[in-house]
């Protein structure tokens, strides 16, 4: 019980302290579709219900990891599908709520959103992860319990929530005047930012990393900062394994980096085969940054 008290206390600490902004951002889409279908001024109880789903959906989700670890979590490329989902999903709601807004005037009394439309949104959110959220998830795959890693979830869920209830409440408001337009604007670039994050994370976009000095090795270091990695490109020898030792800086997004289709968290070293002259590429857990390692 003390170890599930102690997981309870640290995802509690990361929702409020890291998980406030980012979650919202990436899953803030599906709660902003709730109260744009809302006419009959029941938004509190739609964003309490929105917020029991996402709970028991991440609760579960916490408790399945802690039993069955890794088998069950997602991997990056899944990751990246939902993530450019997700980012379609806000645009579209964001031009809703422009149209709404250059019309003037509240919207029309229509039918009430489905009782079961609320809890099943806020479950959905566990498909759109945030940065840190895997790294809550990475925690409870390491507890081997599920108690344990149920416990981590619901204490970031319960840290979180605080600015998913006031992200309703603004969006409410917003969207009852001629401030829509504007907060369309930046729910759209929002949109953007994590549809491009996904594509990012997928690596749907040809790169190139750019030539670099630095003589070839057998092991290059790495340090995942809060604003990338650094250096962004390294040099190792061809053909030959090779370490990739990353060391944490600072804690956030870059804290587990998508390397070889896998996700390893930070600090850690990842060992490569052999590898063909080129550059790989890794990307951050939610496609934010990016860095190289050129073989030759």
């Amino acid at each position: 019980m003390s170890a599930a008290t102690t997981l309870l206390a640290g995802g509690l600490a990361a929702g409020l302290l890291a998980g406030t902004a980012s979650c919202a951002a990436a899953q803030g889409g599906l709660l902003m579709g709730l109260v744009d279908h809302d006419r009959h001024g029941r938004d509190p109880v739609l964003v309490g219900w929105f917020l029991a789903g996402r709970l028991a959906s991440h609760t579960t989700a916490g408790a399945l990891l802690g039993l069955l670890g890794s088998a069950v979590k997602l991997p990056p490329q899944a990751r990246a599908v939902l993530l450019v989902a997700a980012g379609v999903t806000v645009v579209v709601f964001a031009v809703r709520l422009m149209r709404r807004g250059h019309a003037g005037c509240a919207p029309a009394a229509g039918r009430p959103p489905a009782a079961y439309k609320a809890p099943l949104l806020g479950a959905a959110t566990i498909l759109v992860p945030c940065g840190v959220t895997l790294g809550v998830e990475m925690v409870a795959v390491s507890s081997g319990s599920p108690l344990a890693g149920a416990a981590a979830m619901a204490g970031f869920v319960a840290g979180s929530a605080p600015a998913f209830a006031l992200l309703g409440y603004v969006l409410r408001r917003v969207s009852r005047t001629r401030l829509a337009s504007a907060a369309g604007v930046v729910a759209i670039a929002a949109g953007l930012w994590t549809a491009g994050a996904g594509v990012s994370l997928g690596g749907w976009l040809p790169s190139a990393a750019p030539a670099a000095p630095e003589v070839g090795a057998r092991s290059v270091t790495v340090w995942a900062t809060r604003d990338g990695y650094r250096p962004a490109i390294v040099t190792a020898r061809a053909g030959v394994p090779v370490e990739v030792v990353f060391k944490l800086a600072d804690r956030g997004c870059t804290g587990t980096v998508a390397i070889g289709g896998r996700d390893v968290a930070l600090p850690a070293t990842v060992r490569l085969p052999p590898q063909r002259p080129g550059s790989l590429r890794y990307v951050c857990g939610m496609g934010m940054y990016a860095g190289f390692i050129k073989f030759s």
